[in-house]
């Protein structure tokens, strides 16, 4: 295990979306509530460079957050990287 020490792997987290033009966003000041798509008891998106690969829900453990995985997202092999071992 020790090969994979050094690889970094930004990982995400998506709590929902929300579309507004431009003109609004920029208006925003400190404060300002954007409001999302999703609920206060819905799943959140977990990414790994940008690639969903799991989902869960927000915990809070006193004045930290965290997210428990509830669910592991299987890619279907079509979907993953084609690997190249030897010459092309």
């Amino acid at each position: 295990m020790g090969v994979f020490d050094n690889i970094a792997v930004d990982i995400s987290v998506v709590l929902g979306t929300a579309e507004m033009p431009i003109h609004q966003l920029l208006r925003m000041g400190r404060g300002a509530v954007i409001e999302l798509t999703s609920r206060e008891d819905d799943d959140v998106k977990i990414l790994a460079n940008n690639i969903p690969i799991a989902r869960g829900q927000v915990v809070l453990q006193g004045e930290r957050v965290g997210v428990s995985v509830t669910e592991i997202l299987i890619r279907a092999p079509e979907a993953r990287p084609v690997r190249h071992d030897g010459p092309v």
